[in-house]
């Protein structure tokens, strides 16, 4: 008896769950209805804290901790001058960025639960380095530099911290 009760609630839920491709907008405002609310957009509020939140602004002076859901390009203090941050990329455990300076260039990029880059700028150049990272580990200052971390988040979210000394 259970099984026949256990079948009959399996299919009472496909049935109720489906939907054919060739249905109208003449469907009841019921059957509208009973659709799951859709996801909320990326550029929803971060589920991450971040000590700056989502200020970009924060960063001009080369020091801050933000949140980014979407590209987003600002202007911070180099160890050369001004230097420009292109995060071009976002998404669920992935963030893609460029760092300009007077004197060159630099992309990082990570994919994978716990990912990321670390980017040190000094005034005669600078490298990278991807791997494991702790959202939550602030990078440390290096003399003379300016060191970037960006580090992928589950939700979409990718936390970046810049750090001069």
């Amino acid at each position: 008896m259970a099984g026949i009760t256990f079948a009959a609630m399996i299919a009472l839920a496909v049935g109720g769950c489906g939907s054919t491709d060739n249905a109208d907008d003449t469907s009841s405002p019921s059957r509208q209805t009973s659709k799951p609310a859709p996801a909320p957009p990326s550029s929803a509020q971060p589920s991450v804290s971040a000590a700056d939140g989502r200020d970009v602004r924060a960063c001009a002076d080369g020091n801050c901790e933000i949140a980014v859901t979407g590209p987003v390009t600002f202007r911070f203090k180099g160890p050369a001058g001004p230097a420009t941050l292109s995060v071009t990329e976002v998404g669920p455990n992935k963030v893609e960025y460029t760092v300009k300076t007077g004197n060159g260039r630099s992309n990082g990029g990570a994919t994978g639960p716990g990912q990321g880059c670390v980017t040190v700028l000094r005034s005669n150049g600078g490298g990278n380095s991807c791997g494991g990272l702790d959202a939550a580990t602030r990078p440390s200052p290096q003399p003379d530099a300016v060191v970037i971390q960006a580090t992928t988040g589950k939700d979409g979210t990718a936390i970046l911290h810049i750090v001069s000394d």
